[in-house]
């Protein structure tokens, strides 16, 4: 009977582990946490910036990334457009083919346009 005295410590330490932990503390989840961090990238723009941000809302080369969730934006000059993007590894692609980064562009702020409606 080796076995109860192992299983009676196991129950014990695992009903006193939690004591005097104090109230549970809220976590964020992941989405809120992606949220809080692309506002604080963000904030680190202008106010005109922001702007373009907010009506671009995703990067024109990784459109499945959000403007801020891979750091600050990076604002640009394409054809004299600001266009921005979500890391360095983007600027290549997004000079390389200016027609179709600006397409892009004006894709991605309809559909922030869109998104921005439905929320309403």
């Amino acid at each position: 009977m080796r076995l109860f005295p192992s299983l009676a410590f196991g129950v014990l330490t695992g009903l006193l582990s939690g004591c005097d932990s104090g109230p549970p503390r809220p976590t964020l989840s992941r989405q809120a946490a992606v949220i809080e961090k692309i506002k604080i990238e963000r904030a680190q723009l202008s106010v005109e910036d922001r702007a373009l941000v907010d009506a671009q809302e995703w990067c024109v080369i990784s459109d499945d990334q959000r403007l801020g969730s891979m750091g600050a934006p990076i604002k640009l000059n394409i054809k004299g457009q600001p266009v921005f993007i979500c890391c360095k590894a983007c600027r290549t692609k997004a000079e390389n083919d200016p027609d179709a980064t600006l397409a892009k562009l004006e894709e991605l702020k309809a559909k922030a346009r869109t998104e921005k409606d439905q929320k309403k």
